[in-house]
């Protein structure tokens, strides 16, 4: 009698994990939530604010824009406006910082690993 591996379940993020799960990369992509919480964390300790100045502008409570900063919610555009609006930066420089993060860790995924980028078209575009 053979044995079948249990079926596949979406783990974190949604992608599967468990026994029989296809090897992946031992580095993934950062989640944009992620990203976007950590920049915006920064900006707030660059203007020296805490939680609740930042949130009370921004018309949300600390409670809630920690989860952003942390990454565990993922904000709508309407928060997204608001929060900036509360740091006064545009939403241009945010997904600016945002977008040069994601370049400049897969650029040193693609040299460490040898491997050329799978998407041209993005690379052409932030250069």
């Amino acid at each position: 009698m053979t044995q079948t591996a249990p079926p596949q379940r979406p783990g974190r993020d949604g992608v599967p994990e468990g026994p029989g799960t296809p090897s992946t990369p031992t580095r993934r992509e950062p989640l944009l939530r992620h990203l976007l919480g950590e920049r915006l964390r920064q900006l707030r300790h660059v203007r020296g604010e805490t939680l609740d100045q930042t949130a009370r502008r921004a018309g949300m409570s600390p409670q809630y824009l920690s989860e952003i900063e942390r990454g565990v919610k993922e904000p709508s555009s309407e928060m997204i406006a608001a929060i900036t609006g509360a740091l006064d930066v545009t939403l241009v420089d945010l997904v600016a910082a945002v977008a040069d993060r994601l370049v400049a860790d897969r650029l040193v995924v693609v040299r460490d690993t040898a491997r050329q980028p799978t998407c041209q078209a993005a690379f052409a575009l932030a250069a």
